[in-house]
This record gives structure tokens, C-alpha cells and sequence, in this order.
């Protein structure tokens, strides 16, 4: 059995690992074998996230001022973490395909941005683009309204530019 200050410790971890993400998801993982749980935490690694199984009264009192209180001031059963302080869309996709492979682990709530959503939302997250491809996108729109106008400016030059040159060709301008 831990003692107190042991306790005190993992409270205090889970609270600034709280504090520093706005992404947070709430799972349970009853009936995951070892080599399970090994693939989960590689796959929450390679999205960029942090995974930690937390007993339900430590993540009550961790959560206690936090955004995350919400979320995770009521739980039951057996309770994990997985957050991240960088793109949730990464880390909601490796979840939700570590779920569909295996399904005794769940999703029981979770926080995007430091607003708290449902088991539907989740999944919804999970089929968005990633951020950069998002970013990506946006940054076309952005630019294509000016790539248009500097086509459209470069036209007038070079149009005028060709009946010049054909009027020189043909005689009609006389070269100084």
C-alpha cells in the first residue's frame, strides 16, 4: 500500500499533466492484456499524447481547479488517461482505431480545447482531417483570391505587350 506522501505525489504529477493539456480523453480498460496495453501506449506515443491509468479518487482530487474537474469529478470502474498538449484530431484517431481492434477498451468522456464532450463527439472527431491538412486547406483558400489578381494584372501587361509586338511586326509602328 502507498503511503501518504506517495499519494500526495501521484496527485500533484496528475495535476500538472492536467494543467498543461486542454485535451483530455477518459477510457476504460477492463480486460486489456499486457501486450494490449503495450500496443495502446505505442499508439499513443506515435499520435503525440500521454496514456496513464489513474485510480478514480486520485483523478477526482488531481482534477480539483482544472478544467478537466468536469470530466473527471464522478467516475467508475477502471479508469485511464489519455491526453495531449498538441493536435486532439491525432490522438482521437490512434483511440478510436485502438477501439474498433479492440473492444473492451471504451471511451467515457473526454475534453477538447478545455470543453468537455460525449462518446459521440469523439468519434466525430476521429473522422476529421488532420490539423495540417486542415491548415493546408485553408492556406489554399487564403491564397488563391491573390494568385487570381496577379494573374489578372499580369494579363493586361502581357496583352498589351503582344499587340505591340505584332504592330512591330507588321509595320504598322514605326521603331524609333
Amino acid at each position: 500500500m502507498k503511503s501518504k506522501d506517495d499519494k500526495k505525489k501521484d496527485i500533484d504529477s496528475l495535476r500538472q499533466d492536467l494543467e498543461k493539456s486542454r485535451n483530455l480523453f477518459v477510457t476504460g480498460y477492463e480486460k486489456l492484456r499486457v501486450d494490449q496495453d503495450f500496443e495502446l501506449r505505442k499508439a499513443v506515443r506515435g499520435a503525440g499524447g500521454k496514456y496513464r491509468v489513474v485510480k478514480n479518487n486520485v483523478a477526482g482530487k488531481a482534477s480539483e481547479g482544472t478544467p478537466a474537474e468536469q470530466v473527471l469529478n464522478s467516475l467508475r470502474g477502471m479508469t485511464s488517461l489519455a491526453y495531449t498538449t498538441n493536435d486532439p484530431v491525432a490522438l482521437a484517431k490512434a483511440l478510436t482505431a485502438y477501439a474498433k481492434a479492440n473492444p473492451t477498451f471504451t471511451f467515457k468522456a473526454g475534453m477538447v480545447e478545455g470543453r468537455v464532450i460525449d462518446v459521440g463527439a469523439i468519434n466525430e472527431l476521429a473522422t476529421m482531417p488532420p490539423r495540417e491538412e486542415i491548415l493546408a486547406k485553408l492556406l489554399f483558400l487564403i491564397n488563391a483570391p491573390a494568385q487570381r489578381l496577379v494573374t489578372a494584372l499580369s494579363a493586361v501587361g502581357r496583352n498589351l505587350a503582344v499587340v505591340v509586338d505584332q504592330g512591330v511586326k507588321e509595320n504598322k509602328f514605326k521603331e524609333s
